[in-house]
């Protein structure tokens, strides 16, 4: 830390000594109310400006308020600022700016005081925090049982509607929860008509933010730049209604899987965000997707989302609050209820697609095709034994895919690849990204089918590990093949790698 003045020539004798001492006395007065006074206190005496800054959250308390960005860039540069005053204070800086005409020593003596003062003020929140963080716990808890009324009571807020999640993941979780705790300063009375919630459940940090509508995207950016210095990743789903909030929840677990290194807060309605949707017709796709559909619930629907966007039942167990064996039994009464066996690879992406479809405009339902076929039926003079069956998700209507827009964005995107790595990649696939099953079946190694793939990756730009990202890989390797892509047909040059039967 830089510090200017650390001896204090101006405060000779008993004067001096009375001056510290009445100095001391209001910094310990104005600590008893709160951090802000205290700080507003540490910048009169010094006639200049006190800000705390915080790595995470920025300036913490200010005085004035005008000057929060030059102590918040003092604190991150302090040998570019050697006229501040800086003392670590609970995990924060305190940085102070003393008029030209106070003395060294004094600004020395209030910064000191108000440092150990501030470090006081933090114990004794520690002491408070942890009876503080199971009350949170416990709330989220009822959040999700949908005890939303007893939970607005309990806080205070009427106007409280909304709720934006973040679950957030990391080897440093229980330092980046206490950091973010000291960030968000959290509070179970409504500040600007929101209320911040956070617990730790399942080895991961939940954040709840209620709110009246939209938030103003200040959680996400504490949460954002947590995640860059704690190396953690997180999803995010919201704003939702109140009502809403176990659906925020398990989406904000399955855009967490789709969160990498270079992208750590992913928000769900960008998983799964298709390039390909928008350039389908919109009347078939939407009839398509409402016939496919229509035996499944709303809970049958989302609980199939989120199975397909994290790419395993264990993913979408715990993104959804179940036991591995009840997501497992209830994917296979759907499987039953649709007629189809979701465990192959292209009826998956196939009801991932079905699921994206756009909601259908009104007057646009399958009673028209219904009338359209009946007509046609009637101008052709013969008519099928009975009424036509519901659409399957096996195969594609007619002409959903062969349109011109669709060839050219799968060739953009899969176009190119080498004849074993489009081979690999499609057989990778098939086998719902097991390296090991795909690896017996083309006859190589695992390392070198690992191999291959990172330069499928490379070439594609997509991170595979996104189930979404594989669906439509899966489709656009459908849509631009030539032939079959056997692994029979795997190109060898012998070897032990490339060994044959």
């Amino acid at each position: 830390m830089s510090s200017t003045g650390t001896t204090d020539h101006g405060a000779p004798g008993p004067r001096g000594a009375r001056h510290e001492r009445e100095a001391a006395d209001r910094l310990l007065r104005a600590a008893t109310r709160s951090g802000a006074h205290l700080i507003a206190e540490a910048a009169s005496l010094v006639q200049g400006w006190a800000v705390l800054a915080d790595p995470i959250a920025g300036a913490v308390y200010s005085t004035p308020a005008a000057a929060a960005a030059d102590g918040v860039h003092a604190a991150a540069a302090p040998r570019e600022h050697p006229h501040c005053t800086q003392r670590p204070a609970a995990g924060a800086v305190l940085v102070l700016a003393a008029a030209p005409t106070v003395p060294p020593g004094h600004a020395c003596h209030v910064a000191t005081t108000t440092a150990a003062l501030l470090e006081v003020r933090g114990q004794r929140a520690a002491e408070l925090r942890g009876e503080q963080m199971r009350l949170h716990t416990t709330l989220i808890r009822l959040l999700l049982a949908g005890h939303t009324a007893a939970v607005t009571e309990t806080l205070g807020g009427s106007r409280l509607t909304h709720v934006t999640v973040y679950r957030l993941s990391g080897v440093d979780l229980p330092t980046a929860h206490e950091v973010l705790w000291r960030a968000v300063r959290p509070s179970l009375a409504p500040y600007a008509d929101a209320v911040t919630l956070m617990g730790r459940r399942d080895g991961e940090l939940v954040v709840a933010e209620l709110h009246h509508g939209g938030d103003d995207g200040r959680i996400l950016r504490l949460v954002s730049r947590l995640s860059e210095r704690h190396h953690l990743l997180a999803g995010m789903a919201g704003p939702l209604p109140l009502a809403e909030m176990p659906t925020a929840h398990s989406d904000a677990a399955a855009a967490r899987h789709s969160a990498t290194p270079d992208r750590r807060v992913v928000p769900a309605d960008a998983v799964g965000a298709s390039r390909l949707t928008p350039l389908l017709p919109t009347a078939p796709y939407t009839r398509w997707a409402g016939s496919v559909l229509r035996p499944l619930s709303p809970a049958h629907q989302h609980l199939l989302l989120v199975w397909l966007r994290t790419g395993s039942k264990p993913r979408a167990a715990a993104a959804l609050g179940l036991s591995a064996g009840t997501v497992r039994a209830r994917i296979r009464d759907l499987s039953r209820l649709l007629g189809a066996d979701l465990e192959d690879a292209t009826v998956r992406a196939h009801l991932l697609l079905a699921l994206r479809a756009p909601a259908p405009a009104p007057g646009d339902d399958d009673s028209d095709s219904d009338s359209d076929s009946s007509n046609t039926r009637s101008r052709s003079g013969s008519s099928p034994p009975g009424p036509p069956g519901p659409a399957r998700l096996e195969r594609l209507p007619d002409g959903l895919l062969d349109i011109e827009a669709v060839r050219t964005w799968a060739v953009g995107l899969v176009g190119g690849l080498e004849p074993h790595l489009r081979i690999a990649l499609a057989c990778w696939l098939r086998h719902h990204a097991r390296t090991a099953p795909a690896a017996a079946e083309l006859h190589v190694h695992r390392t070198t089918l690992a191999g291959w793939l990172t330069q499928c990756a490379e070439h594609l730009a997509r991170n595979l590990a996104d189930a979404t990202v594989r669906a439509e890989i899966h489709l656009a390797l459908k849509a631009t093949r030539t032939g079959p892509d056997d692994p029979a047909a795997l190109p060898r040059r012998g070897g032990r790698t490339y060994r044959r039967l």
